[in-house]
């Protein structure tokens, strides 16, 4: 019997090695400790805008930034308001509730009331496609 090796690259996978039903087959691209998936195409989040995306029970907001850009948890560490509903300026975004501001790019804590630093996702884009990496 041969023993199974697994893939560790995220090359495209070989002819064959894909099932029909897989996340790759269906544009999702996983590796050993998170899953990139299409959060919004590039066009839907112009540069200084925030979208949220919804990935299983997280709302993440996915920020442009002189078009690149950054994802962090649409939650404020003080009182749990919607980040993407206060103002983006350059990389910080303040929450609309009591002001606490947040770096996008760090997810760090700039300004009290806050001072616990928000989640923040690797992200890459792909053609015109805006992936965020979650934890599988």
């Amino acid at each position: 019997m041969r023993a199974a090796t697994a893939r560790t690259d995220l090359s495209p996978p070989l002819s064959g090695d894909t099932p029909p039903n897989s996340a790759a087959s269906k544009g999702v691209l996983e590796s050993n400790m998170a899953t990139f998936v299409k959060v919004a195409e590039v066009s839907e989040v112009p540069p200084g805008r925030v979208k949220v995306a919804v990935v299983g029970n997280q709302r993440i907001a996915v920020c442009n930034v002189g078009g690149t850009f950054y994802a962090i948890d649409d939650q404020c560490t003080h009182d749990y308001g919607p980040l993407d509903q206060g103002e983006l300026e350059d990389h910080v975004i303040e929450c609309p509730r009591h002001g606490a501001r947040f770096d996008v790019r760090t997810g760090a804590a700039l300004s009290m009331p806050a001072v616990v630093p928000v989640k923040t996702y690797p992200v890459r884009v792909e053609g015109n496609a805006v992936l965020v990496a979650v934890e599988a």
